[in-house]
């Protein structure tokens, strides 16, 4: 009887281990861990940033108006996509063999590494520019060799995998940002009237970033020829002149404003985290028309949220590429997401441009009324007399920047990477300020026109004030704690105009205000009594007796010094060769400038003019050689020849006056001044 044949296992393919195997298991637990080496590297340069800036700015989200559903797919796709492309690209890799897969991980550690070392050297070493790149880069080949010969970097990675979790748990429910994601409560208690006091009309208006100094002449009164329209509104308010903000930061400068009570804790400007504010007390007595811009402290029962052009997911998907971009890369970034904001003007926003053309000589171009910020159109539009008593409330980022405004309000384009300090760039940057600022006058101006035109004006409590300052000291340029101490006078200071129902003259008030006090006394004058103690105080009270002013460049931890109206910092005084005819000699060197053909088809009826001018001139050009802008023949600036900025210009200077644009072909010329007074054309490119 024949033995029956054996059954034999078919052979297991050499390139797959039986499951259990010991080299199956090894290879897939391997690609795990470098799985998460990837993550733990991406969560650190990509993640735990952003999402530590985006956690610290609220505002940013509130700006924009995103709603909570938008703010977490945003955080999904900083927290999952920069992993999953990277681990994707290491995954592919396995399909050339273990040699390549190894190969493609060494070398994508290296470039986190790189990225990382960039991101640790500009907080540790004074390195900037190439020279951090080349040590980063040093830093990236040794983490890379370690990681290869030692197990030891690799274990420390894969534990550091849990690092992205932690990131994401700390911005939902740490962060300031948590308030907007995750808002609780529907605003505090309503005030009541004060017995049987009548309720005004009121009409706000914060401005943001606006030195008091800015507005003064030289005999510490508003300088007039300069700023007509805020002198007009002093000569019919009480000027508040010893006024001071209590934060460089807007996210706790404003709601100080309009709580009445000092910076406390480091949290969201919005109605859940302070539920007792002006939106929430008038709301029982008043009907709300509110225009915030980087805060929420009106909840939804009382307003209605406004939409404007920047919001959208997709718009917030820009603003974080960028801000990524400043906090990874090799130069220096003070990275501040409110420097970004802008207001969108009418024409953006899609607005109908019926409103009467302004009679002002210095608006030349109808298409100029395009230009007015878009909020601000619309509470134009809101400023007509109701039934109810009614508060108006704008919170307007001008002259806030970035400065895009001339003062007759055409709009020119500048570099995002402009410095703001350093030799050259802080005078610059101040003028641009105060060409800002001249804009803002005329929406001053044509605040009050609308107020007249409609009768609210005798009938309304008008507040215009700013929530802080900013410094353009040299090396301390700016608003926080290093501007403070340097030019206290210029961060802290700011304007603050109160103008009472039926208030015909003007007074000034030299008391010591602070911006606590401007709820007590709106409050107090629209008959409103406040449902909470506050730190400040009404104006109709007796002035506090000590001068001391407080700052907070960190909530909670005040910082004193003392009151008494500021100096003005001197004017900049005008060249000689500002306003004087030149003509066109030989050339005798050479300069680049950005944009030179925006000036062969400069059309003024757009409202937009290239009046920035910036460039780059040869190394044979000494710093501090003056050059002199002209356009059509008239000299409209001369700047000084400064060092290399990072991104190579060495000058810039801002053409004011728009008298010296025609439509069509516009000549322009850049000359250097000898030392004997002597212009040198140079070459332009």
């Amino acid at each position: 009887m024949a033995e029956p044949a054996s059954v034999v296992d078919p052979p297991t393919p050499p390139d797959r281990p039986p499951a259990g195997s010991g080299r199956w298991d090894r290879g897939w637990r391997g690609e795990l861990g470098r799985q998460l080496e990837i993550a733990a590297l991406v969560g650190l340069v990509v993640t735990q940033p952003l999402l530590d800036v985006l956690g610290r700015s609220p505002d940013f989200f509130l700006f924009h108006r995103a709603d909570p559903a938008q703010i977490l797919l945003l955080v999904a796709l900083v927290s999952v996509v920069p992993t999953a492309v990277v681990a994707l690209l290491g995954a592919l890799s396995r399909l050339a063999g273990p040699t390549a897969r190894a190969v493609t991980h060494t070398g994508l550690l290296g470039l986190l590494f790189a990225a990382l070392a960039v991101q640790v050297g500009r907080h540790v070493t004074p390195l900037r520019g190439v020279p951090l790149l080349l040590v980063a880069l040093l830093a990236a080949a040794a983490g890379a060799v370690a990681h290869r010969r030692w197990r030891a970097p690799g274990r420390v990675l894969r534990l550091a995998a849990a690092g992205p979790v932690a990131f994401l748990a700390l911005f939902l429910l740490v962060s300031p940002t948590s308030a907007v994601v995750l808002p609780r409560g529907d605003g505090g208690v309503a005030g009541t009237a004060q017995g049987s006091a009548v309720h005004p009309p009121v009409v706000m208006l914060i401005l943001d970033e606006l030195p008091l100094v800015s507005l003064l002449g030289t005999d510490g009164t508003i300088d007039a020829g300069r700023y007509p329209h805020f002198a007009e509104l002093a000569g019919a308010s009480t000027w508040y002149r010893n006024s001071t903000g209590v934060s460089g930061w807007t996210p706790n400068a404003l709601p100080a404003m309009l709580t009445g009570r000092y910076p406390a804790r480091s949290v969201a400007p919005h109605y859940s985290q302070y539920p007792d504010n002006i939106f929430t007390a008038f709301g029982g007595l008043y009907d709300i028309r509110a225009e915030e811009s980087i805060t929420r402290l009106c909840p939804p029962s009382r307003c209605e949220q406004p939409t404007t052009p920047e919001q959208g997911l997709g718009v917030l998907i820009r603003e974080t590429g960028k801000l990524l971009g400043r906090v990874a890369g090799p130069t220096e970034s003070a990275v501040d997401p409110e420097d970004s904001y802008r207001e969108p003007t009418r024409a953006e926003a899609g607005l109908d441009a019926a409103e009467p053309v302004p009679s002002d000589p210095k608006f030349r171009w109808d298409s100029l009324d395009d230009n007015q910020p878009a909020r601000f159109s619309t509470f134009l539009a809101g400023l007509t007399p109701t039934s109810r008593p009614t508060l108006h409330f704008l919170h307007l980022l001008m002259p806030h920047s970035p400065w895009a405004f001339l003062p007759s309000g055409a709009r020119y384009d500048a570099p995002e990477d402009l410095p703001n300090d350093g030799a050259g760039w802080a005078d610059l940057a101040r003028q641009r300020h105060l060409a800002q600022l001249g804009y803002t006058d005329r929406l001053i101006g044509e605040t009050l026109r609308t107020l007249r035109a409609t009768g609210l004006y005798d009938q309304a409590l008008v507040v215009v004030t700013a929530d802080h300052g900013v410094s353009f000291r040299p090396g301390a340029q700016g608003r926080g704690m290093d501007a403070i101490k340097a030019a206290a006078g210029e961060v802290a200071w700011v304007p603050t105009f109160v103008k009472e129902p039926r208030q015909q003259t003007g007074r000034v008030d030299d008391r010591n205000w602070e911006h606590v006090d401007l709820l007590p006394t709106v409050a107090d004058v629209a008959g409103i009594r406040l449902p909470w103690p506050v730190d400040g105080r009404s104006a109709r009270q007796a002035p506090r007796a000590d001068a001391t002013k407080h700052f907070y460049d960190r909530p909670g931890e005040p910082v004193t010094f003392p009151g008494g109206v500021p100096t003005p910092p001197p004017l900049p005084t005008p060249h000689p060769l500002v306003g004087t005819q030149v003509r066109a000699g030989p050339v005798a060197g050479s300069a680049r400038v950005a944009d030179l053909a925006a000036f062969t088809a400069a059309d003024p009826d757009t409202g937009t003019l290239p009046a920035l001018v910036w460039g780059d001139v040869p190394d044979r050009i000494p710093d501090g050689t003056l050059l002199a802008v002209a356009v059509n023949g008239r000299i409209g600036a001369v700047v000084p020849v400064v060092p290399a900025d990072p991104g190579g210009r060495r000058f810039a200077a801002l053409l004011a006056d728009d008298k010296l644009f025609h439509a069509g072909t516009n000549t322009l010329d850049v000359l250097q001044v000898a030392p004997d007074g002597t212009l040198r054309r140079l070459a332009l490119s």
